[in-house]
C-alpha cells in the first residue's frame, strides 16, 4: 500500500461556471505546471473545485491552511503569491 502524503499547503482553485468563464480553468492549469516544475520548500498541492460560492468575485482561490483569499485576481497575481510561498521556509532559515 502506498503512504498517504499531506501536503504543507493547498491551492484550491474554483472552476466553477462562472470562474472558469473569467480565467479558473486556465489558472488550474498554468499552476499545475507551475507546481510541477517549481518544487520549493514547501509542498503545495493544486485542486480544482467546483464552486466557492463567491460567484460575486470570481474567478476566486483559496490557499489553505493559511485561509488566503484572492479574488478577481490576474494569473500573474496567483503565480506571485505561490512562488513567494514556495521560497518561506527558505528565507525563515
Amino acid at each position: 500500500m502506498s503512504k498517504f502524503t499531506v501536503p504543507d499547503k493547498v491551492l484550491y482553485i474554483c472552476t466553477g461556471s462562472k470562474c472558469a468563464k473569467r480565467g479558473g480553468k486556465s489558472l488550474y492549469k498554468l499552476t499545475k505546471s507551475f507546481n510541477k516544475h517549481h518544487h520549493g520548500d514547501q509542498d503545495i498541492e493544486v485542486v480544482r473545485i467546483e464552486c466557492t460560492d463567491r460567484c460575486d468575485y470570481a474567478p476566486v482561490c483559496t490557499i489553505q491552511p493559511d485561509n488566503i483569499w484572492l479574488k478577481e485576481y490576474s494569473e500573474k497575481e496567483v503565480l506571485k503569491v505561490l512562488q513567494s510561498l514556495t521560497q518561506k521556509k527558505i528565507d525563515l532559515v
